[in-house]
């Protein structure tokens, strides 16, 4: 009892700017990860730097930025009015000190508390900020927040702007590394948001002239376009959409150029407007579902003030449109309903086609309700979470506890491996999902199918994703399939399923490969794990005097002991990414369609295992 009642003053902390960053990351940046998705850590901190140089272009400063992301540096230079000299320091290790306070110097800016460069600061082992300035420029160093260079302000003949340059600190973001796709959509999204601006990053220049127009072309695949995208500007709102061949919803919006991920009021309005209009336009009571259905859909507003839900700008709260304006959803509503309504009666080709669209939506949906009612109840009576879903406590959309973004549910095949996941797991954040062999290859099948065949009506239900991903109970989807040729074979199955039904599953980074070691060497000291033949042979030579080679020929083979070193802190995910020019149909034929020798060739080509002549044979 002694031991429970020590609450005393030594028990109050206090912790300064730099030491309350790096000990609660997560209120700064949100999730730490180590750079296999795009909303890992490392790219907020750079999107925090970037944003500076985005507020000064925003008010007339600076058409060009310039950046250089290696390995483990980044290197940002703007060439707007630069810091003020005399406040470098102060800027970028002084908490809630910035010129965002200003509102004559900032107008709409995204960085509004005066944290962001001090998070990065904080959370980097190198950190170097200078001003150049009318003929004058000033450096500060730093290492992990603490200052270690401070020299006088001296002359200089550059160019008026600033210079960050900072290494992420590996204590803090382990075993990471940048993702080249993920970086380039960071920068094609500032380019798409704001006109005349250049960015240089890694001697590829970015730039767009049509703004969300130019970003949904790049989004999507022209074939699979049923009418031109659609482009409306207005005072402080641009927006873009059309409809394509695919499944699904997908939308990207932003606020002041923040990329707001989880959407938000103006997302919302938007949504809604669409089918407000387009009820009004074609005097019908259209089925929102049905007006939606294979929308690809992007805005963006600029407001004064916005109100976001956390540090990390990802979802825009309520709010009003200026300080006396009309609310988001208002603001929304009445631009949409004027601007999408004069395009449709003045293209009246986009209107027949966008109709027709609707129309088909709507005979599929009325198609599979039947087929859909009794799947719904054959799921209920086949006692999913029992037999198929060993589920997590926590849930992506539930917003309970401040892990929900670490939620993951891997999907294997077999009860070997689906029994050593479950029993190493973290049962707060990880679920298990187990197929019974292998999965339909479902290319070129309609949606019934889903419901049709009681596997993928089952992990449908496991993912909460029948009516879109507004419910996803899971923020990572991890395929962990063997690393042979029938493990490939599933992998590419499950690939067709969402890429046929659900593509922005993918296109919004949910979908995962688990990397798992190949071989595990080790002698009575040490037990290292290897991922590639290269691995293999440096563990060899460490540990030397002839140890001990096993190879892993599938995941039951490994012990739950040893699963917990895989799917832990050290886990090594792979997302799937679908780059600007690729063709799902396309890409779906190639792989799944009649070209049986060409797949069969990839599968073999892309193994991560020795050629083994018997599997080269069985495929």
């Amino acid at each position: 009892m002694a031991e429970q009642n020590n609450y005393t003053e030594d028990s109050i902390k206090s912790l300064d700017w730099k030491e309350h960053i790096r000990l609660r990351p997560g209120m700064y940046i949100g999730k730490l990860g180590d750079g296999s998705a795009q909303d890992d850590g490392i790219y907020v901190l750079v999107k925090e730097v970037v944003d500076n140089c985005i507020d000064e272009h925003m008010m007339g400063h600076g058409k060009t930025i310039e950046i250089n992301i290696s390995d483990h540096r980044v290197k940002v230079r703007d060439y707007g009015r630069g810091i003020p000299l005399g406040k470098v320091v102060d800027c970028v290790s002084k908490i809630n000190t910035g010129g965002k306070y200003d509102s004559e110097a900032f107008q709409k800016s995204v960085g509004l508390n005066g944290v962001g460069t001090k998070a990065v600061n904080a959370l980097s082992k190198y950190f170097k900020a200078q001003s150049f300035r009318d003929g004058k420029t000033k450096l500060a160093e730093f290492t992990r927040g603490e200052i270690k260079s401070d020299p006088k302000i001296s002359s200089s003949s550059n160019r008026n702007g600033t210079l960050v340059i900072f290494e992420p600190d590996d204590e803090v973001f382990k075993n990471y590394h940048f993702i080249p796709e993920f970086l380039e959509d960071q920068m094609w999204n500032y380019a798409f948001l704001n006109a005349g601006l250049t960015i240089n990053f890694n001697g590829t220049k970015y730039h767009s002239e049509d703004g969300l127009k130019d970003l949904l072309a790049r989004k999507t695949d022209p074939e699979s376009l049923r009418y031109p995208i659609i482009h409306l500007k207005g005072d402080d709102i641009e927006v873009a959409l059309t409809h394509t061949n695919q499944y699904g919803e997908e939308y990207h919006s932003f606020v002041n150029g923040q990329y707001t991920t989880q959407g938000g009021t103006h997302l919302a309005a938007f949504r809604e407007a669409v089918v407000k209009t387009v009820r009004e336009f074609y005097k019908k009571d259209f089925d929102a579902t049905d007006i939606r259905a294979s929308i690809v859909g992007s805005i963006a507003v600029r407001v004064q003030e916005p109100v976001f839900e956390s540090q990390t700008k990802t979802k825009l709260g309520s709010i009003n449109v200026g300080p006396e304006g009309p609310t988001m959803r208002t603001f929304v509503n009445d631009f949409v309903k004027q601007a999408l309504d004069n395009h449709l009666h003045r293209d009246t080709t986009a209107a027949d086609a966008l109709l027709k669209r609707i129309q088909q939506s709507e005979r599929e949906r009325k198609e599979i309700a039947g087929i859909k009612k009794i799947a719904n109840e054959r799921a209920k009576k086949a006692n999913l979470h029992n037999k198929k879903l060993r589920d997590c406590r926590l849930h992506y959309n539930d917003g309970k506890g401040d892990r929900r973004e670490e939620t993951m549910i891997f999907i294997t095949e077999g009860d070997s491996a689906s029994g050593s996941i479950t029993k190493s797991r973290d049962v707060q954040t990880q679920a298990v999902f187990s197929l019974r062999g292998k999965p339909l290859n479902s290319f070129g099948l309609t949606k019934k199918v889903v419901y049709e065949n009681e596997e993928f009506n089952l992990l449908q239900h496991a993912l909460n994703i029948e009516d879109g991903l507004e419910d996803l109970r899971y923020r990572k989807i991890v395929i962990a399939t063997d690393a042979d040729v029938d493990g490939m074979h599933i992998r590419l199955l499950l690939l067709t399923f969402f890429l046929q039904f659900f593509p922005d599953l993918v296109k919004q980074g949910h979908v995962y490969i688990l990397e798992t070691p190949l071989f595990r060497v080790r002698n009575k000291k040490e037990t290292i794990y290897c991922y590639s033949e290269e691995e293999k042979e440096a563990a060899t030579k460490k540990l030397g005097a002839k140890p001990e080679i096993t190879r892993f020929k599938g995941l039951g083979e490994i012990s739950p002991d040893e699963f917990k070193t895989f799917i832990g802190e050290d886990m090594r995910l792979e997302p799937i990414i679908t780059a600007k020019d690729t063709s799902i149909k396309q890409l779906l034929t190639f792989y799944m369609g009649k070209n049986t020798p060409e797949r069969q060739s990839f599968i073999i080509d892309n193994l991560r295992v020795e050629k083994d002549p018997v599997e080269e044979e069985a495929a």
